[in-house]
């Protein structure tokens, strides 16, 4: 499954999708992107300013449109949590490579995310975090070759299961 291509990496804010990212790119002498980046870098401000200055709508449409641009092979890429929302740009990301799910429960989420208003997290005014894990689970689950669960493991332990699922 690993291969010459890429892998991507979904899941909600705070799963560790940039963090799994980088070190999953060390193991596998791969370059790494976040296109939660390439959207700043392209708009020129963070994700949280173009929420304030638009809405989360314009950020998926903004997310969609990067991520239909991208042409990385040989690359881990660590996806906005919101990218699942384009089915274009998933299937975009889904002819470059594998698509690992990270899951983390609530829970876990809640444990690791201090800034849920602030992050920049493309969403409903006012949806909490567990009204946007339930929605997106589902998507999450729909687009995911692999699922990785990563509650109460190390940034160690999800990489050698990350590698084991990925070179089988």
């Amino acid at each position: 499954m690993l291969g010459k291509g890429s892998v991507i990496l979904i899941g909600m804010p705070g799963a560790g999708k940039s963090t799994i990212g980088v070190l999953l790119a060390k193991e596998t002498a791969r370059d790494f992107v976040d296109t939660d980046v390439l959207i700043q870098l392209r708009e020129e401000k963070t994700l949280q300013d173009i929420l304030n200055e638009t809405d989360y709508l314009n950020l998926r449409r903004i997310e969609e449109e990067v991520l239909l641009s991208v042409d990385l092979s040989h690359h881990v890429i660590a996806t906005g949590g919101s990218a699942v929302y384009s089915d274009k740009g998933m299937n975009k990301l889904k002819s470059l490579g594998p698509v690992v799910y990270l899951h983390a429960d609530l829970a876990e989420l809640r444990r690791r995310i201090h800034n849920f208003d602030t992050r920049g997290i493309a969403s409903l005014p006012g949806q909490s975090l567990e009204d946007l894990f339930a929605e997106r689970e589902a998507l999450y689950k729909q687009y995911a070759d692999l699922v990785i669960d990563c509650n109460g493991k190390d940034q160690e332990q999800i990489i050698t299961e990350l590698l084991a699922k990925l070179t089988k």
